[in-house]
């Protein structure tokens, strides 16, 4: 028992085969003509000129970069160490409050017991 195709689906689909494996004769070659891959001297000038920009946008960025200080912490820091010598921190207040407190009683103690 063999298997056969009916010579009617047969002519069909290699005639199609045949047409869809073509080379197109249209002249489009999908874009590769014969100056494919070839590059004009407008391209070149186009190239020299952003190779240009950018050896400008690089020493403006390099200008810029050097006014910008090493690290911004030291302002703050330096704001933040003057303002706690002058003024105590709530928890030092809250400590010397205690002591002080402490001393009167202490002192009052004193007087009581004379």
């Amino acid at each position: 028992m063999s298997f056969g195709v009916p010579a009617v689906a047969v002519v069909p689909l290699t005639a199609s085969a045949l047409v869809l494996a073509q080379q197109p004769d249209s002249g489009d070659n999908g874009g590769q003509g014969e100056d494919f891959g070839k590059s004009s001297p407008v391209g070149l000038l186009v190239l020299i000129l952003f190779l240009i920009a950018v050896v400008f946008l690089v020493r403006s960025m390099s200008k810029h970069l050097k006014k910008v200080p090493q690290t911004f912490d030291k302002e703050e820091a330096g704001s933040a160490s003057a303002d706690a010598e002058t003024e105590p921190e709530p928890a030092e207040e809250a400590t010397e409050a205690a002591a002080a407190a402490e001393k009167k009683s202490d002192a009052a103690a004193a007087k009581k017991s004379d």
